[in-house]
């Protein structure tokens, strides 16, 4: 029997703030791995089918738009969206789990043929590398529950991925990105503390991101709630401009993009709403609203940044609010696999 490892949390803030460090670490481990794979074809063929769930599912979306944008057809599914047995195809599946014991995810990869299956986890040995052709793993990286290093490693992991398919190469910003990321993580705090306070008193936020920062809308909605137990809700640019962004009033609207996004952040902000911008655009910031400017970059990298946003955010907002952190309120027993320890076996 396989022993895997129960996981060993660190505190929300630590993780964070040792969180350039370990993105160094985990880029250049995960280089080796692409390195490899290359050498042995398993980065060649048709654009790969990205599986996984919750924050997985997030960190999917900008290595898929960068794929796309490349021209070649890729996408993203969420795993508890796959019908079992998926379908035949001649695509990669790439099983994208940070525990690599994803219930919905590893029954996606164990339906689809052994020599399609691919996966990208930060935990290994786990149930999920156990069952794949071939895993690029992130070193068991040490992270919080609320992930934080562990999602921005695996969005490093998948961009890198992106980069290298099918005869393409890792763009060298990926290694200037650790120091870049605690230069912006520390440029931000000010703004971070004005964003907090238009937090104060509201009951729910909307994350709305252009089409390569669904993701960080996904992300940021996903950690308002795991780390603040804020409502909120994530959707693209086009969609919130659909009919959904009728009901805005009384909560806080989180906006990531550049020019169509500035309109929408002035439209709301005009009627009245309190909005935090997330963007390159040179928009000034005045009352009711926070300006977060990004370094151009890569859809990928610029998402990394975009992490440290609502990783600063939804701190700083559970720290007003009082919420303990490190506490989830709700545990489901049927969504990993459980690890089995030596004193089981």
């Amino acid at each position: 029997m396989t022993l895997y490892a129960p996981p060993e949390y660190i505190a929300y803030e630590q993780a964070r703030r040792g969180q350039a460090e370990q993105l160094g670490v985990a880029i250049a481990r995960i280089r080796e791995q692409l390195d490899r794979w290359k050498a042995e074809g398993a980065l060649r063929g048709p654009g790969p089918v990205m599986v996984g769930i919750g924050a997985s599912h997030a960190a999917s979306c900008a290595p898929v738009w960068a794929l796309r944008k490349r021209g070649i057809a890729a996408w993203r599914i969420s795993a508890g969206d796959v019908p079992v047995p998926y379908p035949l195809t001649e695509h990669r599946i790439i099983g994208v789990s940070q525990s690599g014991r994803s219930a919905e995810t590893l029954d996606a990869l164990a339906s689809v043929p052994p020599e399609r299956r691919l996966a990208v986890v930060n935990s290994a040995p786990s149930p999920i590398t156990e069952l794949v052709t071939d895993s690029l793993t992130l070193g068991s990286l040490r992270d919080s529950y609320a992930s934080t290093i562990g999602y921005t490693a695996t969005l490093a992991a998948l961009g890198m991925l992106a980069d290298r398919w099918d005869g393409g190469g890792i763009d060298p910003g990926w290694d200037e990105l650790p120091a870049a990321f605690a230069r912006f993580d520390e440029g931000i705090a000010t703004t971070i503390d004005r964003a907090v306070g238009l937090f104060d008193g509201v009951p729910w936020a909307d994350f709305v991101g252009s089409a390569p920062a669904v993701g960080s809308a996904e992300e940021g909605a996903l950690l308002l709630r795991e780390v603040a137990r804020i409502p909120a809700t994530a959707m693209s640019t086009r969609q919130y401009l659909h009919g959904s962004m009728e009901s805005a009033g009384g909560g806080v609207h989180v906006v990531f993009g550049d020019r169509r996004e500035a309109g929408l952040a002035r439209t709301l902000l005009d009627a009245g709403n309190r909005v935090v911008f997330v963007t390159r655009q040179e928009v000034a910031d005045e009352p009711g609203l926070a300006v977060i400017r990004l370094p151009r970059m890569p859809a990928a990298q610029r998402a990394i940044l975009e992490a440290a946003v609502v990783q600063s955010l939804a701190g700083g907002v559970a720290q007003a609010r009082g919420v303990p952190i490190e506490e989830f309120v709700f545990h489901a027993d049927d969504i990993k696999v459980a690890p089995v320890r030596a004193e089981d076996a």
